[in-house]
């Protein structure tokens, strides 16, 4: 027999479970039930189910004292016949009901987490573009997959073992008092002997698991740092190996020794479970006997044996309800991780009262705009200034002088701290989200393709589009000859996150799926960066035409890019500290001066 909660001891706390343990309220209470108001007749029929279920199975230990009694001692083969297949039958019932019961659970289980993953996903969908910055990507995948999971199990299974085993319990102790209350106390009094030993043998074996497991990572962290490519050429180049095998060696040896103690704690944990397992019954079978022989002549064998049965199903029940909190605890833990990102506020809200464009034109203001990611660093400081339709500005200044959060501000990614950005002669704070973002196209340095196909990648903007279509934006972004030299052209892969594809390839892609948007505003951040120059090269011959026929706001350290635009906005610090034009710029010696002369002009020469 295991130690509670499984081999590996998990019937105990961790000290970080220990340290997070959730305060259970009446409120959480009711948000958890909530989720369970939509199917309460199914829940209903499962706690039935549950019920009747528990009672059917304790009464074959019933029925064995008949058995023995009327049918084996009685010598009524007939009654032994009757009360056999009677046996059976509520077995096979109690097992049918159980089905009904496993199928129902799961029914309300799989519902529950349907139900609260599409809330999630639908929640996580409306957080702005803060939350998933300042989020690990590996949380929010483990909250919406392994907790919510955790929570179907829960339902499933620890509501379903609270209910089915406290059920057992008062149906054996009452079913033990109704044949013989000096029996069924002396069962009672017997239990702790079983309970006892369990608790301390599962938590010895829970620590020694809890060593394993570190040492198991150290392990596991060796052999990630020594045998990736990276890691075995520096220690080849350093000469380390045999002091990263001895490493290696220490830690295998500790393992094998926790290994050895944990596999003699189970059976040394056996050895006693197995004794004090027999204690009870023999302890019955003794007290029953001198009842039998000294007081009371009409106790009978098959009630004695009746008394041992319900003992042995009396064990599980209270060990499990003893180690139950564990589980419980465990599940209120769950829930309120999961509580957490729902309750977490929703701060790019769709507007009460949408306005609409007279004219959809791309036009862009900014009015006194004031930013900050937290109430510690202010990014932006009365940024004020004007893209009228059909013109371009190119938005320079050095690295986190804040310009990628200026054209952030535009789609509401995130929302200002003060002052207005107004779209097409609207704050956007009054325009709907999907209509806002709709009419304005980003290609970010950072290019993201799905895995698929190029033509899914680009119908990601445009789910109708025309054959037509594609080609005409693959053409004006100066990727189609490329696509036209693949084998399967539209229908080639790409890879996960476009890794068949250069940078510059994946760069052209991002554009052609923008232009098949068609944005009233186009904005490029740093479309060119980090790209060789014959990719460089192309994409700006791509760039070009677009920008003289769309309103576009540029933000780019190529000076032909610059030169392109109608105006150039000079950020630094987070304030426009320069507005003009190129020669007026590098003339007023400040910092437009500045970059020219140490990024634009290194970059014109290496041209």
């Amino acid at each position: 027999m295991p130690p509670p909660g499984g081999p590996m001891g998990r019937g105990y706390l961790t000290e970080e479970e220990k340290a997070n343990r959730p305060k259970v309220t009446a409120a959480l209470l009711k948000r958890i039930f909530s989720y369970l108001t939509p199917y309460w007749p199914q829940l209903l029929l499962a706690l039935g189910c549950i019920a009747v279920s528990s009672v059917l199975n304790l009464l074959p230990s019933v029925l064995t004292g008949r058995i023995l009694d009327d049918g084996l001692i009685g010598r009524d083969l007939r009654m032994l016949v009757l009360l056999i297949l009677l046996s059976l039958g509520v077995t096979l019932g109690a097992n049918l009901i159980g089905v009904a019961e496993s199928y129902l659970n799961n029914w309300i289980a799989q519902h529950i987490t349907y139900d609260m993953r599409n809330s999630m996903y639908r929640h996580l969908q409306q957080m702005s573009q803060r939350f998933f910055t300042a989020s690990s990507q590996g949380d929010i995948i483990t909250r919406m997959t392994s907790d919510i999971d955790g929570v179907q199990r829960v339902i499933a299974s620890t509501f379903t073992t609270i209910l089915s085993n406290a059920i057992t319990l008062i149906a054996a102790l009452v079913l033990m008092y109704r044949e013989n209350w000096v029996l069924a106390t002396v069962g009672v009094l017997v239990v702790p002997l079983f309970v006892i030993p369990t608790r301390f043998a599962g938590r010895t074996r829970w620590e020694l698991t809890r060593e394993a497991q570190a040492c198991n990572d150290e392990i596991n962290g060796i052999l990630n740092e020594t045998m990736s490519v990276s890691g075995q050429l520096l220690v080849k180049l350093f000469g380390r190996e045999e002091r990263e095998y001895q490493k290696y060696e220490d830690a295998n040896r500790r393992m094998i020794r926790l290994n050895i103690r944990e596999s003699m704690a189970g059976r040394w944990f056996f050895v006693v479970i197995s004794t004090f397992s027999s204690v009870g019954p023999m302890l019955l079978y003794l007290v029953g006997g001198i009842l039998m022989m000294r007081y009371d002549a009409n106790l009978s064998v098959g009630d004695v044996t009746v008394m041992v049965a319900l003992l042995g199903r009396l064990y599980g029940p209270v060990n499990t309800l003893l180690n139950i909190q564990v589980e419980w605890i465990r599940s209120m833990a769950l829930f309120t991780r999961i509580f957490e990102y729902f309750d977490m506020p929703v701060e790019v809200q769709e507007p009460r009262f949408p306005k609409k464009p007279w004219r959809v034109d791309g036009s862009v203001e900014f009015r006194h705009v004031d930013f900050s990611y937290d109430v510690e660093r202010q990014i932006l400081h009365d940024v004020s200034f004007r893209l009228e339709a059909g013109r371009s500005v190119a938005i320079v200044g050095p690295s986190g002088s804040g310009k990628s959060t200026i054209i952030n501000l535009i789609p509401r990614l995130y929302d200002v701290t003060g002052g207005t950005v107004a779209f097409c002669g609207v704050d956007v704070r009054d325009l709907p989200l999907k209509a806002l973002r709709s009419n304005i196209g980003i290609v970010s340095q950072e290019t993201y393709l799905f895995n698929g196909t190029i033509r899914e990648n680009l119908l990601y903007a445009k789910p109708n589009a025309t054959e037509a279509e594609l080609i005409d934006a693959c053409q004006k972004a100066n990727i189609y000859d490329f696509i036209q030299r693949q084998e399967l052209g539209f229908d080639a892969l790409v890879g996960n996150r476009g890794l068949k594809l250069s940078g510059g390839e994946k760069q052209r892609l991002s554009i052609a799926r923008v232009l098949l948007k068609d944005p009233a505003l186009l904005i490029f951040d740093e479309a060119t960066a980090s790209l060789d120059s014959i990719s460089e090269n192309k994409i700006q011959e791509a760039i070009d035409p677009i920008i003289d026929q769309r309103t576009s706001i540029l933000i780019a350290h190529r000076l032909s890019t610059i030169l392109a635009a109608d105006e150039i906005l000079v950020v630094k610090d987070g304030r426009i500290v320069e507005r003009g034009v190129h020669a007026d710029l590098v003339k007023a010696g400040g910092t437009y001066t500045e970059l020219y002369e140490t990024q634009f002009r290194r970059a014109l020469d290496t041209e």
